[in-house]
């Protein structure tokens, strides 16, 4: 298309036309593809005239070529403008250069990282760039970002963390010819300024205090010297692994998980009244009074549910653990609502996936995901600075370690 027979009125007329007529804008033959070639192949013989004007050696034009381009708005058929000695590198199409402005990389790991499968980013490459992928060029695309994932893996942590958040979310894979579920054990801590941050993501057979003192023991291993305060759930020898790798940190077991726990002993009749009298312990003002609330609750319901009563009983070292601290702390702490929070967060992108493949390709969804999760962590808690003067009060110098 000669600059001298590009009619721009004709093309505006053709294009309100299309456009009323429901052809799409952008596209593979989309109503802005001619406006682009008539673009791109002008510029085009710019370059070639200017390379011409430069060129030292006797030099002229050579006819033309033509070349399929994709591009985010269709393919466009070019005709690509030679010179005679073979020395023209056109910048804006290179010579073997087959798509204009598609990071096709970047792409397909955004799609894949938004839970999209390998035949969905085939039929979008299909219908945005008329380009042609299988499923072995996603998989290698997508297996770019797994050095990505070892070297944050391996990143050094500080050397303090106030609030750590344990828990672990679960997943089927695909394993030598059958399905098997896979715990991927999730920490967030609370650093010193405030801030949320996701410190490490594990893939084990099943979740269990023997994997947690592994994955403790590479927190350890990658800097971490002192958690003040961590938040669980009542995992059989969870909190003893805690304290085996750091003895001086006081483990909190989720109020919440308790409470859900025990609503599954009671008859529907005694929920409400049951939970009215519960309320009153994990509510109280101290814990002197939540001990007598406790008391009372036994009194009101330990003949008809032992096991509940017995459990809190139990439990009530490290479920009371937040009365020795103001509103603030008590609100940070008290629950894994954080983590479960996260793997909300990650489940909405993963829902749909069913069975992974492999324990990789189920690392690269999740850590791509978190990506986006944590991008997203930029301000400190509420009251945070009240907060953390109420730490150093209460921790004194272990606070110190990471200033």
């Amino acid at each position: 298309m000669d600059k001298q027979t590009f009619d721009f009125e004709a093309f505006k007329k053709n294009a309100a036309a299309r456009l009323k007529a429901g052809d799409s804008l952008l596209g593979r033959d989309g109503v802005l593809t001619p406006l682009l070639k008539e673009f791109l192949e002008q510029s085009l013989e710019g370059e070639l005239e200017a390379h011409l004007q430069e060129d030292q050696t006797p030099n002229r034009k050579n006819g033309k070529g033509k070349k399929d381009l994709k591009t985010s708005l269709g393919t466009v058929e070019l005709a690509t403008p030679r010179d005679r000695n073979g020395s023209f590198e056109p910048e804006m199409v290179a010579k073997r250069q087959r798509t204009l402005g598609v990071d096709l990389d970047r792409q397909i790991i955004a799609l894949y990282a938004r839970g999209a499968s390998y035949s969905d980013i085939r039929d979008h490459l299909m219908d945005m760039y008329g380009l042609e992928a299988s499923t072995a060029t996603i998989s290698r695309v997508t297996d770019k970002i797994l050095p990505l994932i070892q070297e944050w893996r391996n990143r050094p942590l500080e050397r303090v963390y106030p609030f750590v958040w344990l828990d672990a979310i679960h997943y089927k894979v695909r394993h030598e010819g059958r399905v098997v579920t896979r715990a991927i054990y999730c920490i967030i801590g609370l650093n010193q300024e405030g801030y949320k941050e996701l410190l490490g993501l594990y893939v084990g057979e099943n979740e269990g205090a023997k994997f947690w003192l592994q994955v403790l023991t590479d927190l350890q291993n990658r800097g971490v010297e002192d958690v003040f305060i961590a938040c669980i759930d009542n995992l059989q020898g969870f909190a003893e692994a805690i304290e085996t790798i750091f003895p001086h940190t006081e483990v909190q077991l989720c109020i919440v998980h308790q409470i859900r726990n025990s609503q599954k002993y009671l008859s529907h009749k005694d929920v409400k009244p049951f939970m009215k009298d519960l309320q009153l312990v994990y509510k109280a003002a101290t814990k002197e009074g939540a001990e007598r609330y406790l008391d009372q609750l036994e009194s009101n319901w330990g003949l008809r549910y032992p096991k509940v009563i017995e459990s809190w009983r139990r439990n009530w070292p490290r479920l009371s653990n937040y009365f020795q601290y103001n509103k603030d702390i008590r609100r940070i702490m008290y629950t894994t609502n954080i983590i479960e929070g996260f793997h909300r967060q990650l489940r909405a992108v993963t829902k749909s996936k069913g069975a992974f493949q492999s324990d990789e390709a189920l690392m690269k969804l999740l850590f791509l995901v978190q990506e986006n999760i944590t991008s997203k962590w930029n301000k400190p808690v509420h009251n945070w600075n009240q907060t953390l003067a109420q730490l150093s009060i209460i921790f004194g110098d272990r606070l110190k370690l990471n200033l």
